[in-house]
């Protein structure tokens, strides 16, 4: 009985579960853009001497960039312009990956970058022992070169660099599985809003009424804040007219406020049309724009980006340029300058509505279709990629997904 008990329990201890754990390394990543104005001033500062910018946070460590006009180094002899990132904060062995970018400033894409991003490192990540400790190139570029391109503009540079900070950690086996709910916060504000209880403002808009809470509505936008609790604020802030929104947007901008997120379109305006959804689309992004909705603004963007046509594209490119959305902007002016799309467009009351609006946008639209024009000559078969558009390198259009 004694030798049946301990062979039963040799079997139980064989037949227990593997455990395992992972060792997981990655980069933490983050960008910072600096532009150097009055870049003649700086010369003559003297070896060694730099302008710095801002220090700024990436995986836990303050980075800083240290652009040196005369040169790093004495035996340079101020022939050529230096650029470092620096360590700026408290560490030791700190691993990291570097990209400096000078950026052309024309247009044409041409940047200098100098990257450990997407290719192989003999010896892996570049090291930082110390405070100050720096990665970059004391003969970044020539000074002579440099000033006579474009990468200089106004008398100004600008540098974009990224920092890519080694972290790891092991994860063991976990021994719980607790399933933990979706938010639903947009569900429950939603619900306030439609009982009404506690709203304690109302909103006149085209002779109809909509009432909400000052506090949910300075919450989510700071036009409503400075509105309803700024030292400038109405002076009648529990009752307020509305005069530059139709009275169905106001409603739609009401519920993303509350719900965080657009109500079923095709059920509000009654039908399918494409046509229709963009005419909300376009009304809605303005009114994003006067409240300051970021998110809102994004969302009608994405939407008309997908619902550009012939006759609706001068009025969105128009829309585009009072409400500064450039890339909504960049997507019509491809659309148009299109062979098989130009005439047409030419045609449309849109165009002539961009025409009175924004004539300045025609002489833009006239050096793109010039530009497409000198590189379909000098590089046939490839005019896809000289716009920074929301395309691919392809040519494939990268459309932000609508939440």
């Amino acid at each position: 009985m004694n030798t049946t008990r301990v062979c039963g329990e040799v079997s139980k201890s064989a037949t227990k579960p593997l455990t395992v754990s992972t060792s997981l390394t990655e980069t933490v990543n983050g960008f910072h853009e600096f532009k150097i104005s009055g870049y003649s001033l700086t010369k003559g500062v003297g070896v060694g001497k730099y302008v710095a910018s801002d220090t700024f946070t990436v995986g836990g460590h303050s980075w800083a960039v240290y652009f040196y006009p005369d040169g790093k180094s004495p035996e340079d002899n101020s022939s050529h312009v230096s650029l470092f990132i620096a360590l700026a904060s408290e560490g030791a062995d700190v691993r990291a990956l570097f990209e400096l970018t000078l950026v052309d400033q024309s247009g044409n894409e041409k940047h200098k970058v100098h990257s450990h991003f997407g290719r192989a490192l003999e010896s892996g990540p570049y090291a930082l022992k110390y405070r100050g400790s720096m990665w970059g190139y004391k003969r970044f570029f020539r000074r002579d070169s440099l000033e006579t391109s474009d990468y200089l503009k106004d008398n100004s540079l600008l540098v974009r660099c990224r920092v890519g900070v080694v972290k790891s950690c092991t994860e063991g086996p976990r021994d719980y599985n607790i399933s933990v709910p979706v938010s639903n916060l947009g569900q429950q504000l939603g619900s306030l809003l439609e009982s009404g209880k506690g709203c304690d403002v109302t909103f006149e808009v085209d002779g109809e009424t909509f009432s909400a809470h000052k506090l949910v509505l300075a919450t989510r936008s700071p036009v409503f804040r400075a509105q309803l609790f700024g030292p400038l604020r109405d002076r009648d802030t529990d009752r307020i007219e509305i005069e530059d929104v139709e009275a169905p947007i106001f409603k739609v901008l009401l519920h993303f406020i509350y719900w965080d997120e657009l109500p079923d379109m095709q059920e509000l305006i009654g039908t399918d049309s494409k046509s229709a959804s963009t005419l909300v689309a376009q009304h809605l992004l303005a009114a994003a724009d006067r409240y300051a909705l970021e998110r809102l603004k994004a969302i009608c963007e994405s939407k008309l980006c997908e619902g550009i046509t012939v006759n609706t594209v001068a009025t969105t490119l128009a829309l585009a340029e009072q409400h500064h959305c450039f890339q909504l902007k960049a997507v019509c002016l491809k659309f148009v300058a299109s062979p098989e799309n130009l005439k047409a467009v030419m045609q449309t009351d849109g165009f002539d509505y961009l025409k009175r609006s924004c004539p300045s946008l025609l002489t833009e639209l006239l050096k793109y279709l010039a530009r497409l024009r000198e590189h379909s000559v000098t590089a046939p078969g490839h005019p896809k990629d000289i716009f920074a558009d929301g395309c691919d390198s392809n040519g494939r259009r990268v459309k932000q997904r609508l939440h």
